[in-house]
C-alpha cells in the first residue's frame, strides 16, 4: 500500500479524518467545528472548503447534496463521505505513522 499519491499535508489528513468519522454527515462547517473540539485547532472556514475541494480532486472524497432545511433558509448542505481510496489514504497514513512511532527509541517517549 505504500503509494506516494497518499502523502497528505497536516490539514488534509485532520479533515480526511474528521469526514470519515462524521460518516456522511460531514460539511464544512461541522467538520470545522470538530477539529477545534476534538484537536482544539482553530481552523478558518475557507481553509476547510478549500481542503475539502483538493481531497475531492484527489478521489479521497466525494460529495452529495443533502436535504434542504428551515435552519439554513431552505438550502441545502454539501455533504462529503470518504471513498475506498480515501480509506487506503487513512490506513497509509496510520501505518506510517505507526512504524515511525515504533522505531524512536523507548528511552526518549519515557517521561518523569
Amino acid at each position: 500500500m505504500r503509494n506516494q499519491s497518499y502523502q497528505l499535508g497536516e490539514l488534509e489528513e485532520l479533515v480526511l479524518m474528521m469526514v470519515a468519522i462524521l460518516n456522511q454527515e460531514a460539511y464544512g462547517v461541522l467538520v470545522m467545528d470538530e477539529i477545534e473540539k476534538q484537536v482544539n485547532r482553530k481552523v478558518n472556514i475557507s481553509a476547510v472548503h478549500t481542503v475539502l475541494d483538493r481531497l475531492e480532486k484527489k478521489g479521497f472524497v466525494s460529495s452529495f447534496m443533502g436535504g434542504a432545511s428551515a435552519e439554513r433558509g431552505g438550502r441545502r448542505k454539501r455533504l462529503f463521505k470518504v471513498t475506498t481510496e480515501g480509506s487506503q489514504a487513512i490506513e497509509f497514513v496510520h501505518q506510517t505513522r505507526n512504524s515511525l512511532y515504533s522505531q524512536i527509541p523507548k528511552t526518549l517517549l519515557s517521561f518523569s
